[in-house]
């Protein structure tokens, strides 16, 4: 039986008298799309940010490929393989798309970016970064200034940064939001191909999202897991349609 890519034990985190994550427990299975969803206020961003190494846990363990990576910083947690997306987008909206990618591919690499030149240069760091952008649908968008792109070509961009980094898992802190309904479409799309190349764990409101793509669910409140399974499972949970979905929600096909 195939050993999970991430373990997550008795993960806990205070903020003043917030419980933001109460003892949660959760794995990702290589090649598998895990969804977390919750109301507002449930952790979900928290959980995140403490899987990517910022902030630190007050209790629990994390678990990478076997390894524990709970005291791990976040730029080592990068080098083995995890990539986070963040819930508002966070680029460099000056430069070029291409550009914004060919310096994930040199600061994955090691480099400061004071070496800023060379990254604008170097086919060595432009030729993946080009790969990258065309794995999101954005070849033909490299040259365009960020702050030109649509909010949706700025999702699916910060998606190829993402990628640039060669990462075995993905963190994607509600890929969706703000999106409207072609937008929307276009990112599940994009991230359906990409869920048969990478493991992603799912962080969403959108529930139409989150069923088509999902392999497995946890689901949040006040920082605790009240539920995780197969979508369906979880669709037919009594808790899950009192504290998030409705009884409306959990029958929608």
């Amino acid at each position: 039986m195939t050993e999970p890519l991430l373990q997550v034990a008795g993960l806990s985190k205070r903020f003043g008298g917030v419980v933001a994550a109460d003892a949660i427990a959760l794995d990702v299975d290589p090649g598998e799309c895990h969804a977390v969803i919750g109301p507002n206020g449930a952790g979900k961003t928290t959980l995140i940010g403490l899987l990517a190494g910022e902030p630190a846990p007050e209790r629990g363990s994390i678990r990478f490929d076997g390894r524990d990576i709970t005291a791990l910083p976040v730029h080592s947690r990068s080098q083995l393989g995890l990539a986070r997306s963040f819930q508002i987008t966070s680029l460099f909206t000056d430069f070029t798309a291409l550009d914004n990618v060919a310096l994930a591919v040199q600061a994955h690499a090691g480099h400061s970016f004071c070496f800023w030149n060379a990254a604008h240069r170097e086919v060595a760091l432009r030729e993946p970064a080009r790969d990258a952008l065309d794995r999101v649908g954005l070849a033909a968008r490299a040259d365009t200034r960020v702050d030109k792109l649509s909010h949706g070509e700025q999702r699916q961009l910060e998606i190829a940064v993402a990628l640039a980094t060669k990462p075995r898992i993905l963190l994607l802190d509600e890929p969706m939001a703000g999106l409207g309904a072609e937008e929307s479409a276009r990112m599940i799309a994009m991230l359906r191909q990409l869920k048969g190349e990478l493991t992603m764990l799912l962080v969403e409101h959108d529930m139409e999202t989150v069923f088509a793509l999902a392999d497995r669910i946890t689901v949040l409140v006040y920082g605790r897991v009240i539920a995780s399974g197969d979508p369906a499972a979880v669709r037919a949970d009594a808790a899950v349609r009192e504290a998030y979905l409705g009884e409306q929600d959990a029958r929608h096909d």
